[in-house]
């Protein structure tokens, strides 16, 4: 990492008011010491919230750090884990009693993502990490690159791609059910957080929990305000990924998985109003995949804020808020949520394919089985199926629709080189500066 500003050095240091007592607990040896079959001590980078829930799914694990730069979002989480010792910043965790973490969990805003996961993974730790993985395309990259070459057992949090029924969708759609597919088109009912938006001017006091300075990590320095923390993060671009970055890895996972779907050469946006603080109120975003093999080039469309795909493309069938299409030449697969189990609409049932092999472990409770596939990886079990070889491309993909929606032009997208084609300016998005003391 690189050096500290003072006010960084300091944070390092302190731990919150009444954690002086964890420092007597036991100290506990790493997985490696105790064993294959012992359990995992897991740290929580971001412990209220989705953190929270993170850490709970991994409950019969041991739960021996928490760490959150707002002593408000501890509640829960200390009262669940009396145990765990408590920090601000995930750095001083991770130097300090790193020996003793086997692996941890990340659930902060999308700007903290790689920055903690990266020095978790480069020390050894496996990493479960919320969708989207990263902010930037250079995070992405970066992120599954570090997961290579340390060799850690990671997994993207997105839970639908543990449910049975999509994992039935994709091994038929594998299998030919649809014939080759040409178009896919997704859409969700957020934002349900202010977008298309300017910063705002007034700075009101920083509340006595919250370290502002370890909450904006890499992000431009900036005066607080609640529009940012605790939930409205996600529009504003220094700090989230906006709609598509939210919900895209949930509500596009199934064609991603089955297609194969990776690095984009085309994308445009239609948008609401460009702004250069937050994603517009709504948008309609193309991504172009060439032909793979025997797979045809597919046309992804995506929609947003109120935006939804021609009711015609599934026979006038009502649209939900969240769900999926996929055009095929042999048949059309319509998903009416996030994920589960979807409708042919040549009339076909997912019953009927019964010569179709499982290939795929199936679990009743999908949501908890996400995780526990994570753990059993972690402790030399085979790879978890959102690991970052799948999780990182697709979250590169979906980011270079932000791309061009923030270039606000139809753009060739050349993925080896991680650059924009006649386009110098989009350098300075998809590998922005961080803030000093900042660094992958």
């Amino acid at each position: 990492m690189n050096t500290r500003n003072g006010s960084a050095r300091l944070g390092r240091r302190r731990f919150l008011k009444g954690a002086a007592g964890a420092l007597a607990a036991p100290f506990i040896l790493p997985r490696s010491v105790r064993g294959a079959n012992a359990r995992l001590n897991i740290a929580a980078i971001g412990a209220g919230g989705k953190g929270l829930v993170d850490i709970g799914f991994c409950g019969g694990e041991n739960v021996v750090a928490l760490c959150d730069v707002d002593e408000r979002q501890f509640a829960g989480a200390k009262k669940k884990y009396p145990d765990a010792r408590l920090f601000k910043d995930f750095r001083a965790m991770l130097d300090e009693i790193g020996k003793s973490i086997d692996a941890v969990t990340v659930s902060t805003a999308d700007h903290s993502h790689a920055v903690a996961a990266v020095m978790a993974m480069k020390m050894g730790k496996h990493v479960y990490c919320q969708k989207p993985l990263t902010r930037t395309l250079h995070e992405a990259r970066t992120m599954l690159l570090t997961a290579r070459e340390r060799k850690v057992a990671t997994q993207m949090g997105n839970q639908g791609h543990c449910n049975a029924e999509s994992r039935r969708l994709v091994e038929l759609i594998q299998a030919g059910a649809l014939g080759g597919v040409r178009e896919v088109h997704v859409w969700t009912d957020r934002p349900i957080w202010p977008q298309g938006l300017d910063r705002p001017k007034d700075t009101p006091a920083v509340p006595r929990e919250l370290d502002w300075d370890l909450w904006l990590g890499p992000a431009p320095e900036r005066p607080y305000h609640p529009a940012y923390h605790p939930f409205k993060w996600r529009g504003w671009w220094d700090f989230g990924t906006g709609a598509l970055g939210d919900m895209g890895c949930h509500n596009s996972d199934v064609a991603f998985w089955s297609l194969g779907l990776r690095d984009p050469v085309t994308a445009e946006a239609e948008v609401s109003g460009t702004h250069a603080e937050t994603a517009p109120k709504w948008a309609v975003i193309t991504l172009g995949f060439a032909a793979r093999g025997a797979q045809p080039a597919v046309k992804f469309v995506w929609y947003d804020g109120g935006k939804k795909p021609p009711a015609d493309l599934v026979k006038g069938k009502d649209l939900p808020g969240n769900g999926s299409i996929l055009v095929g030449e042999k048949d059309t697969l319509f998903v009416p949520s996030m994920w589960g189990r979807g409708q042919f609409l040549s009339g076909a049932k997912a019953e009927d394919f019964k010569d179709v092999p499982e290939t795929l472990p199936k679990h009743a409770d999908f949501e908890r089985a996400h995780y526990q596939e994570w753990i059993e990886a972690c402790k030399g079990g085979p790879a978890s199926h959102s690991n970052f070889e799948l999780a990182a491309p697709m979250t590169e993909a979906l980011l270079v629709g932000n791309l061009a929606m923030r270039l606000g032009r139809k753009i060739t997208w050349d993925a080896a080189a991680m650059k924009v084609k006649d386009v110098p300016e989009a350098d300075a998005l998809i590998r922005p500066e961080y803030r000093k003391g900042w660094s992958l």
